[in-house]
């Protein structure tokens, strides 16, 4: 039986060809994950407690800090050249899921985000802003616990919803709420410091 870390691996090998990879945050080109600061709760696999509504799940993504003093117009970017499949903006719960193509594909949740720059169905590149952190006004109003970004590398396709009419650009949902065991985690999403780390070296 072939280990997850192998398969990784042979996954980054086959898409390293003209593959172009960047950090999702403001930074000089070929930047490492060093500049990625997490929130107190926002590292990969944390397991999560209950909430009203929400049964307990390990985090499926991280929670990326505003890299600067800027509260106006700090940009998020894409980690790669894709398509955005999905767009919700209600909100705190504001998100944008865009798919990259390769010899296998994969899948970028970008939510808690403002300002979205990008239609549904658009081709995006990775140094292409897409979206911004919150702004002070949307802070207040929201709470300052949106002071991040969540991201998240699914390794499956997010799952098709129905289209709503509060919702029309809503196409999929990711498995945010689904990993109740390490096997959920694994099956569904890559450590996005270590894919990332892989694509940046």
């Amino acid at each position: 039986m072939i280990k997850t870390g192998l398969l990784i691996s042979l996954l980054f090998i086959s898409l390293s060809g003209g593959f172009e990879c960047s950090i999702p945050i403001n930074a000089p080109i070929g930047s490492s994950t060093s500049l990625l600061k997490l929130t107190e709760i926002g590292e990969f696999g944390l397991m999560r407690k209950e909430r009203p509504g929400v049964p307990a799940h390990f985090h499926t993504g991280i929670d990326i800090k505003r890299p600067s003093n800027n509260y106006q117009s700090e940009p998020i970017f894409p980690i790669a050249n894709g398509i955005v499949i999905s767009k919700r903006v209600d909100g705190p719960y504001a998100q944008l899921i865009i798919e990259h193509e390769g010899e296998q594909r994969f899948w970028t949740v970008y939510e808690h985000i403002a300002g979205i720059e990008v239609n549904l169905f658009d081709r995006v590149k990775h140094d292409q802003p897409i979206a911004r952190f919150m702004n002070r006004n949307e802070l207040n109003r929201y709470g300052w616990q949106f002071d991040h970004f969540h991201f998240e590398i699914l390794k499956v396709e997010p799952m098709r919803l129905k289209q709503e009419q509060s919702k029309p650009e809503r196409l999929f949902a990711s498995y945010t709420l689904a990993c109740y065991t390490k096997e959920d985690l694994d099956k569904y999403f890559y450590h996005p410091l270590d894919f990332l780390s892989h694509y940046l070296n």
